[in-house]
């Protein structure tokens, strides 16, 4: 059980800032992409990001907390973190290199834009989502592809289009992301009923034989 410390929070209100933190270049002032294989790894803290994070883990590194809450994420997980909330850093596991990207948006590259309006509605973005998305293979390759694109349109010159296509992929990632997230909760509902089906089936061969008589 991960004992309950007390941390400042460390406020890290802007793209940049955050980019110049993980020792990485900053390709836009309000929206970037980073590569765990280059950053500086972020000391235990809490901290308050004034931007949207996608964080894509490909390793397990470390314990998160989330709000109050310990963070449920192993490899190849998506963690979503909304501006003003608190993710708290508590420590490494040892002799692990971290491996994934992280995309950070600020709020004011989304304004005037559809999906700015209706980003809210996301919920994995909530404190009440404890819990990453834990990617198959083939959804990994579908979100780094994404990424990649994002990534590529962010470092080429920018033009009247750049925005637009990089809010279409935006989009495109969350909506996936609903539609990963739907599958895993499906998924475990199958678990769970078949651990109760099973049950239930001890439950009525015990009744069924001389066993209540003699235990």
């Amino acid at each position: 059980m991960i004992k309950d410390i007390k941390m400042d929070i460390k406020k890290i209100k802007s793209i940049g800032e955050y980019s110049e933190l993980r020792g990485a270049e900053t390709f836009h002032p309000l929206i970037n992409i980073l590569d765990y294989e280059n950053l500086k790894f972020l000391e235990p803290a809490s901290y308050n990001f004034g931007f949207y994070c996608v964080f894509l883990k490909e390793t397990k590194c470390g314990d998160l907390r989330y709000g109050k809450e310990t963070y449920d994420y192993q490899e190849e997980s998506l963690v979503f973190v909304a501006p003003g909330q608190i993710l708290t850093v508590e420590k490494y596991l040892p002799d692990v290199k971290p491996k994934g990207k992280v995309l950070i948006i600020h709020p004011d590259f989304l304004k005037g834009t559809a999906l700015g309006n209706i980003i809210i509605d996301y919920s994995f973005f909530s404190y009440s989502s404890r819990e990453a998305l834990h990617l198959s293979k083939k959804e990994r390759d579908m979100v780094l592809n994404i990424f990649k694109t994002i990534e590529e349109e962010l470092q080429q010159n920018l033009d009247k289009h750049s925005k637009t296509l990089v809010i279409s992929h935006l989009q495109l990632l969350l909506n996936y992301s609903i539609r990963f997230y739907d599958r895993q909760f499906i998924t475990r509902e199958h678990v769970n009923k078949g651990i109760l089906e099973k049950f239930e089936n001890q439950l009525n061969s015990y009744f069924s034989s001389d066993k209540p008589q003699n235990i």
